[in-house]
């Protein structure tokens, strides 16, 4: 069974984002990863995956207690379900500004587990000036981070994911789009 989790934009939802969010004509719309100074390797295209519900979490940074860390394994696909994206709508002002984050833990934790993606149903793994260099980090350390995923609620728990990832072959933008199938 396949389940797409790539958010679905209509032109609307497109030319509505763009208004809000100058960066969303650099590749930074809908399900994409933030390029930094890598290139997405074409290993990352398929990889065990799991997703971890977090939706419970309110009012404070997604941390390492949240989660059961024994369960990633070397090169996984680490996707974390908050439902946010249902709750505050894509392409929000809220959306853009209040998103969960994950703690600056769960960050080095998931690096030290040696993951290859990070993926998460809202803007970032960390918000506003915290974004970009936290998503270098990772980056720094061969771990991309997809944003924006979606029916991420349909696959937490499930075994045996394999996640498939296509970048879009783009160059010089600091945002690729990207096509992610769950495969169970």
């Amino acid at each position: 069974m396949k389940t797409d989790v790539t958010l679905r934009l209509s032109p609307a939802v497109v030319k509505d984002v763009q208004g809000r969010e100058k960066i969303a004509l650099s590749g930074h719309i809908g399900t994409h990863f933030d390029v930094i100074d890598k290139e997405f390797p074409l290993d990352y295209t398929e990889l065990k995956a799991i997703v971890f519900d977090v939706s419970g979490v309110k009012d404070r940074d997604i941390e390492i207690s949240d989660i059961d860390t024994d369960k990633i394994r070397d090169n996984m696909f680490v996707a974390f379900y908050s439902g946010f994206m249902e709750s505050a709508g894509y392409g929000t002002q809220m959306y853009f500004k209040e998103h969960p984050q994950l703690s600056h833990e769960l960050i080095e934790k998931l690096l030290q587990k040696n993951v290859s993606v990070i993926g998460v149903d809202f803007a970032g793994i960390r918000r506003g000036s915290e974004h970009t260099p936290a998503d270098q980090y990772c980056a720094d350390r061969n771990v991309f981070v997809i944003e924006n995923l979606c029916n991420l609620n349909l696959l937490t728990d499930t075994q045996d994911i394999i996640m498939h990832t296509y970048p879009m072959n783009f160059t010089g933008l600091t945002g690729l789009p990207c096509r992610v199938i769950a495969e169970i």
